[in-house]
């Protein structure tokens, strides 16, 4: 009798950027096998750009887009946001009652965009007794006073407790630790594994010799880093000839005005400027700065690297990238400038000191070990080997 294939459903938690569709791309491209099927649920409308492996598809949802941290409104359809919640509630349900999945893997938040996966985490406890449900979280959420009265305002602990296997948290305990900072109940603490980062494919580049060093600059999806890009552009403009070349990566949510607007800047620079790439880490690889808002993806990408970097951490709606950048500096693995005291001066300081030496951090980045795809296979492995019925 031929051996059912293991079926993976992966919900990623998507709004404005690029972060969660990819960091889900990362984790699917590392799961997938011969006998592993992975399909994603995503509102990211930017899902159809990345090339799928073998074994890999995804079910595509209306987008949303957050405009607080507690309004979320459609991102291309003109409907009430309640409306299209209920439509991606059904698909999330229907998708899951059809697909069967022996692990579910939930995105971030464990009852999904306004409660709407609750119902399928509900129908896969009462249905499907031997599905592995596992909860995805990133290291650093946000401050911890703010975690916490989000989490037990919605009840997740309650949530985490009833209908989840599993929490895998994409970072170090010994780095940040959300079971201390968030005060995660004891029973939800003794399901929390420790994956370490994740690590992203590392390119082959051909050592050539270049007469200037090359300095990438991005943001993310590009929903919220104009003031980085302008910033930059601004330092360049003010600085006469600089020995450097630049590419500038403003992500496929900046507004077409500001990209024009930036392009015909960069354009007077000799900058290259470009909306969107789908393999980042080759645009990294070649560089020798990175400069990033620090969002937990361009973290992972930079670590992988071992790219020095300056991070301009947004500290508004949430502090995560703020925190993380703390936590790093502390590690010397990058340096960083808070949100609102990034000005074209200290932007030229910071880049030109990381230019001139960056041994400091290279010495760091070259030991810091990425553990996150190896701990997940092993929990794949487990899980497939122990039926939990």
């Amino acid at each position: 009798m031929e051996k059912k294939a293991y079926n993976i459903l992966m919900y990623s938690h998507d709004t404005y950027g690029l972060g969660h569709i990819r960091r889900t791309m990362a984790i699917a491209r590392n799961l997938v096998g011969p006998e592993v099927n992975i399909l994603i649920v995503t509102g990211s409308p930017i899902v159809g750009r990345y090339t799928m492996p073998r074994g890999i598809d995804f079910v595509r949802m209306p987008g949303m887009i957050k405009k607080t941290n507690v309004i979320y409104v459609p991102h291309s359809i003109k409907v009430d946001p309640k409306i299209a919640i209920s439509i991606r509630t059904n698909i999330i349900s229907a998708t899951a009652k059809t697909f069967k999945p022996d692990l579910f893997i939930v995105d971030k938040v464990p009852t999904g965009l306004k409660g709407e996966v609750l119902p399928t985490l509900k129908w896969i406890k009462k249905n499907l007794p031997c599905t592995r449900v596992v909860l995805g979280l990133r290291d650093i959420l946000d401050d911890a006073a703010s975690t916490q009265a989000d989490w037990n305002r919605k009840k997740f602990p309650e949530v985490l407790r009833n209908l989840y296997s599993e929490i895998w948290v994409y970072g170090y305990k010994a780095m940040y630790d959300p079971i201390t900072e968030y005060a995660f109940p004891e029973d939800i603490a003794e399901k929390t594994v420790f994956t370490g980062y994740i690590p992203r494919k590392i390119p082959r580049t051909r050592k050539t010799k270049r007469k200037h060093k090359q300095v990438v600059v991005t943001i993310g999806g590009g929903g919220d880093g104009y003031s980085v890009l302008d910033t930059y552009l601004k330092m360049l403009e003010t600085n006469g000839s600089v020995d450097f070349k630049t590419l500038m990566i403003t992500g496929p949510f900046l507004s077409p005005d500001r990209l024009d607007e930036l392009a015909d800047r960069a354009r007077a620079l000799k900058v290259q400027i470009k909306p969107f790439v789908r393999n980042m880490e080759k645009r990294m690889a070649k560089a020798d700065l990175v400069v990033s808002m620090g969002g937990y993806n361009s973290m992972c990408e930079i670590l992988s690297l071992k790219k020095p970097a300056l991070i301009i951490p947004r500290d508004n709606p949430r502090q995560e990238q703020l925190i993380r950048a703390q936590v790093f500096k502390e590690r010397c693995l990058c340096d960083f400038i808070k949100w609102d005291e990034v000005s074209p001066e200290t932007m030229r300081e910071k880049v030109n000191a990381l230019l001139d030496d960056p041994s400091v951090y290279e010495a760091e980045l070259e030991t810091f070990a990425m553990t996150g795809l190896e701990v997940m296979r092993n929990r794949l492995e487990y899980f497939r080997e122990n039926c939990n019925s």
